[in-house]
């Protein structure tokens, strides 16, 4: 027995096409939205490196200061200064790697909220978009009976 080749009606071809029109605009949306999800994860990135790096490099410069000093102490004197340098030091040390985690994790915080913003509004276009086609495919359907 020979294959059905009769044509498809004119509604009904028109329905496969919206939906193929619609599949490429949501996979265009994905990547889309992927690629700024993805910028704004390396923007994120690189700010936080770039903290870590400067309070690396501020804490290296205070510590080879210090241990410069250090290695003039000739006396006892200059010992117990040193040593209460050593002391503020510690203390500057642990205050500025505080601070630098608190700004890692509000830079942190603002990637994730731009990027869960960035997804709620590509999901909601997605969901407006399937549901008008929904809509139109249903009523173009129910005009086909």
């Amino acid at each position: 027995m020979p294959f059905n080749t009769h044509p498809l009606p004119a509604e009904v071809s028109n329905m496969f096409e919206q939906i193929n029109t619609q599949s490429l605009a949501l996979g265009k949306s994905y990547a889309d939205a992927f690629v700024k999800a993805q910028g704004l994860a390396l923007a994120g990135f690189e700010r936080i490196t770039e903290l870590n790096l400067k309070t690396f490099e501020d804490r290296v410069k205070a510590s080879v200061e210090f241990w410069t000093e250090a290695a003039e102490v000739r006396d006892f004197e200059a010992a117990k200064a040193i040593s209460a340098k050593g002391v503020q030091l510690a203390k500057e040390s642990a205050e500025k790697l505080y601070a630098n985690s608190q700004e890692v994790l509000g830079v942190s915080l603002k990637t994730s909220e731009a990027i869960g913003s960035l997804a709620k509004t590509s999901f909601d276009s997605v969901n407006e978009t399937v549901t008008d086609t929904l809509n139109k495919t249903v009523k173009a359907a129910k005009k086909a009976v």
